[in-house]
């Protein structure tokens, strides 16, 4: 199992704006062979550099399902117009990649 996390810093009374992008977009993750799951997550607010924490966090049979996904035409259309809701971010989003390890 896989594990894919991209951490975003979103400025200080973005969040609703945000959290709707992700809402009304069409990622088709659940046509994509070897996809499990996928939740966008709220962490806390970093009042001192105006910012909440929110990650994306999608669950994959595999880092090779994962990959495929990466380079697919249901990614391109899912991230098209990411470019322009910069607005909303401190910075690039953070991509973390994780392996489960099993039986531990």
């Amino acid at each position: 199992m896989f594990i894919a996390m991209n951490r975003f810093k979103v400025k200080k009374g973005s969040e609703e704006a945000f959290e709707n992008i992700w809402k009304g977009r069409d990622s088709r993750l659940h046509e994509m062979h070897g996809f499990k799951q996928f939740h966008l997550l709220r962490g806390p607010e970093n009042e001192a550099e105006g910012y909440t924490l929110f990650a994306s966090h999608t669950i994959w049979a595999s880092k090779d399902d994962f990959t495929a996904w990466t380079k697919s035409e249901n990614f391109r259309a899912a991230h098209r117009n990411a470019g322009s809701n910069d607005v909303h971010y401190l910075g690039h989003p953070q991509f973390e990649g994780f392996s489960v390890v099993e039986g531990a």
